[in-house]
Formats: structure tokens, C-alpha cells, sequence
């Protein structure tokens, strides 16, 4: 059995943890916030251009556009050659969140017999990916740390030009999303080439007949080609974004449950040690006084023997 002093280090050593669990939690507390405020900021803005694409789409169902385009039949020899975009965190401490990811992703490369390009957001998933041999694009390092728009608009005009310069056919973005403050879910996205179907609902449809909405309404400068490919654009910077925050934010709420979870089971500990503290605290007071009592009755033994 540990004696009193052992066990009193083990109680610092755990207090002094719950002290780090505990201020961990916090801030992920706080950059969850952060990131679901952020988020509903710019949803209004991006729920607006893909009005404006849903109208175009629309009323101009005839338009033809590279980022609606499947890929001519006589370029089957490379169709479907896909750049894969992996949103992964920088840190761990997360619980299970990028365990889920990384074991998604892998499982969807590898069911891919065709050639493609690996893009990886997020240190963490950088490092797994080369550790499992697998090859990177060039010079992709962003971080998933703290979520912005200008980088969510870098990564997006990366992975469109790959698209526009047809190095890859399409773009499948693998990230993590949230579905309640306990849980989330791996999110398989095709982001390119877009698809009329999303935009030309037929709710949608039916929307603009009843507000009796036609193309003659709309004069599209310079043309609604151009317009379609600026509008484009931005919308998978939206998205982009949307997908860095609801990873940022996945990833927070992993850590808070897995600090609360750390704290949790350290106020358990605390208090077995506690008791186990007080048992042999006991047993060692109960153990000195046996000894001067034991004393006492020595020394009146050895006085009454001088007394004779």
C-alpha cells in the first residue's frame, strides 16, 4: 500500500491536470462560439448567391458552362480523375475526431481505382497521410486552425483552377460536420462539377411561377456566362468556408467533450485517492498511538520493576 506522502503527490499531479482539462475546455468553449457566430454572419450572403445561381440556372436553362460540365465521352480514357480536399484539425486532444475523418477519407481514396489528387487541410492529417505513404499535392499546406474567408477563397481558387486547367474532373470535399451539440457526422460533398438538379429544385420551380418570376425581369451584364462563373466562384468559397468552420467547430466540440470526459474521470480519481489518502492517514495515526500508548505501559512496567 502507498504510503500518505505518495498518495498526496499522485492528488497534485491529478489536480494539476484537472487544471489544464478544465482551461482547455474553456477555450474550446469559446472558439466554438466563435466559429458558430462566424457562421451565421456569412450564411445569409451565401444563401443569396445561390439564389442568384438557381435564377440563372433557371431562366436560362440552355447555358452551357465548364463548371456544369461533365467531361465529353471521348475523354473517357481520363474522366473522373478526382482531387480529393480532406478537412482535417492541427491538433489532437480531440477525442475520436480526426480518428473518423482520416478512417473515412482513406476508405473513399482507396475504393477510388482511378488517378488522383490528394489535397489536405489540417497538420494532423498532412502527417498521416505521408506516414501511410500517400503522395500530397504540392505545396497545399493550409492550417484548420481558426477558419477565414481569405483562406477559404485561397483554397477555393486552388482546387477550381485545377478544375478549369482540367487536371482533375471533379472535386469531392471529405469534412466533418456537426448535427447537434453531442454529435457529428463525416460529409461527402462532390463539389465540381456542379449539378443543375441542386440549383433548379422543383419547389424552387414552382416558387418562381407562383411570384410570376421570368427571364424577361433580368438583364445580365457583361453576359450570364461570365456572371455564372464569378457567381460560381464565390459559392464554393462559401462553401469552402462553411466546410473549414463546421470542421473547426466538430473538432472544438470533440475536444470539449473529451476535456470534460479527462475532468470527469479525474474528480473519480481525486476522490478514491481521497479515501485511500484518509484510510492510511488513519491507519497511521491509529498506528502512532498504539506505539505511545505501547510506550506508556513500558515505562510504567519498567517504574513499578524500580519501585520493587
Amino acid at each position: 500500500m502507498a504510503n500518505a506522502r505518495e498518495i498526496q503527490g499522485r492528488i497534485h499531479s491529478i489536480q494539476d491536470t484537472m487544471k489544464i482539462t478544465k482551461a482547455m475546455y474553456m477555450m474550446s468553449s469559446i472558439k466554438l462560439r466563435k466559429a458558430k457566430q462566424n457562421l451565421e454572419n456569412t450564411e445569409p450572403y451565401f444563401e443569396s448567391l445561390q439564389e442568384q445561381l438557381s435564377d440563372i440556372m433557371l431562366h436560362y436553362p440552355d447555358i452551357e458552362h465548364l463548371y456544369f460540365d461533365n467531361r465529353p465521352k471521348d475523354r473517357a480514357e481520363t474522366y473522373k480523375k478526382t482531387a480529393y480536399v480532406v478537412i482535417t484539425g492541427d491538433r489532437g486532444l480531440a477525442g475520436a475526431y480526426n480518428h473518423n475523418i482520416l478512417k473515412e477519407s482513406v476508405k473513399i481514396i482507396e475504393a477510388d481505382d482511378g488517378p488522383h489528387r490528394l489535397l489536405v487541410v489540417g497538420e494532423l492529417g498532412r502527417h498521416f497521410f505521408r506516414s501511410q505513404g500517400y503522395e500530397l499535392e504540392e505545396g497545399f499546406e493550409y492550417s484548420a486552425n481558426n477558419p477565414s474567408i481569405h483562406r477559404a477563397r485561397v483554397i477555393a481558387e486552388w482546387i477550381v483552377e485545377l478544375y478549369k486547367e482540367e487536371e482533375v474532373d471533379r472535386v469531392v470535399l471529405i469534412f466533418t460536420q456537426m448535427i447537434n451539440s453531442v454529435s457529428s457526422g463525416i460529409r461527402v460533398e462532390h463539389l465540381l462539377p456542379l449539378k443543375t438538379s441542386k440549383f433548379v429544385t422543383q419547389e424552387y420551380i414552382e416558387q418562381a411561377k407562383a411570384d410570376q418570376i421570368n427571364s424577361d425581369w433580368y438583364t445580365i451584364y457583361p453576359s450570364p456566362k461570365r456572371a455564372l462563373e464569378k457567381l460560381v466562384y464565390n459559392y464554393v468559397t462559401g462553401f469552402m468556408y462553411g466546410a473549414l468552420v463546421e470542421g473547426s467547430a466538430s473538432e472544438e466540440n470533440a475536444r470539449m467533450m473529451a476535456m470534460k470526459s479527462a475532468t470527469d474521470n479525474a474528480e473519480a480519481m481525486l476522490s478514491e485517492l481521497s479515501i485511500e489518502y484518509n484510510r492510511v492517514r488513519q491507519a497511521a495515526i491509529t498506528q502512532e498511538i498504539t506505539e505511545v500508548i505501547g510506550g506508556a505501559k513500558a515505562l510504567r512496567n519498567k517504574k513499578k520493576k524500580q519501585a520493587r
